[in-house]
């Protein structure tokens, strides 16, 4: 019986960018294809501004081909931006209201943490600053003093 000997960060992404897509559109409710295409570039490209390491390689293994490249084309920031801070530099990128970034960040989020899984969705929240957990679907946990 033969194994895969890849890393489990390196297998193929179970979803085809058109999947992707249509994910998206399905959870924010958008009325086009392009629309949702908009918020998945929007999104994934921040993101890609936020995440290293091997948190980010492995993010970019586990989503389509073409997300993936959204992600990584991006060059890390060298200051990390909160949840919040996140949210409003996409809304100003965009030249949209808050709110509606707020949603479109949300939307692709949650696709892409369905993708990634529990545990890599995990040490990604533990690598950005505070406030992300909410937009990955997540409840925002403190640790006690």
């Amino acid at each position: 019986m033969m194994r895969d000997q890849r890393a489990p960060w390196q297998r193929v992404s179970a979803m085809t960018y058109e999947q992707l897509l249509e994910t998206v559109r399905y959870e924010g409710a958008y009325p086009t294809r392009e629309r949702a295409e908009e918020a998945i570039r929007l999104v994934l490209s921040g993101l890609g501004r936020q995440l290293t390491g091997d948190e980010r390689v492995e993010l970019a293994a586990r989503l389509p081909f073409e997300a993936a490249r959204i992600l990584t084309a991006q060059i890390p920031a060298t200051q990390p931006l909160t949840g919040w801070a996140f949210v409003k530099d996409l809304a100003a990128r965009a030249g949209t209201a808050a709110g509606t970034t707020r949603w479109d960040t949300g939307s692709v989020l949650h696709a892409v943490a369905a993708l990634a899984g529990p545990e890599l969705i995990t040490r990604i929240l533990r690598q950005l600053p505070s406030g992300y957990a909410l937009l990955f679907g997540r409840a925002e946990l403190t640790q006690a003093a």
